[in-house]
């Protein structure tokens, strides 16, 4: 039931800034691979989230599905000393309204700073998970900066 207040709360961000989106529902998937498979859609047009912990402070890295956070590139994009994957003890609590590991790509609606990856500035449209395993959100990406407003960074490992 908790994912359906996460997803509802991007779906009320987006409508009241009048951006257009489409949920689709699909299988179950638990990774942003299995999510593009599912969908039928190229890895790198699929969000996924990792959230980091840079100098103490949660940040959450938006990626491509296929690709994986280099911590010594997001400490000099973040420009931080001290990079490293967040715990589960340390986000779940901030996303207690989301399936654990379904978390939008919207930290901004949580307090979270947001850092999106510049590889997916190749994506004309983004796919990301809406809160649940079955739930996905398709969103331009021009709308995605717009309402997300992440920082754009180099985030991926090589």
């Amino acid at each position: 039931m908790s994912e359906l207040k996460c997803a509802e709360k991007v779906r009320r961000h987006l409508t009241e800034r009048g951006i257009a989106y489409e949920v689709t529902e699909h299988r179950e998937a638990f990774t942003a691979q299995e999510k593009a498979a599912a969908l039928r859609e190229p890895g790198a047009r699929v969000a996924k989230v990792v959230m980091l912990m840079a100098d103490g402070e949660l940040v959450m890295a938006v990626i491509a599905a296929p690709d994986h956070v280099s911590l010594s590139a997001a400490g000099s994009a973040l420009g931080r000393r001290d990079v490293r994957l967040a715990t589960e003890d340390e986000f779940g609590a901030v996303f207690a309204d989301c399936e654990l590991g379904a978390a939008p790509p919207f930290g901004i609606l949580y307090g979270v700073p947001t850092y999106l990856d510049r590889r997916l500035l190749a994506a004309d449209t983004l796919v990301f998970a809406a809160g649940s395993h079955r739930h996905s959100m398709h969103l331009s990406l021009a709308s995605y900066r717009e309402a997300a407003r992440p920082t754009e960074a180099d985030l991926a490992a090589d």
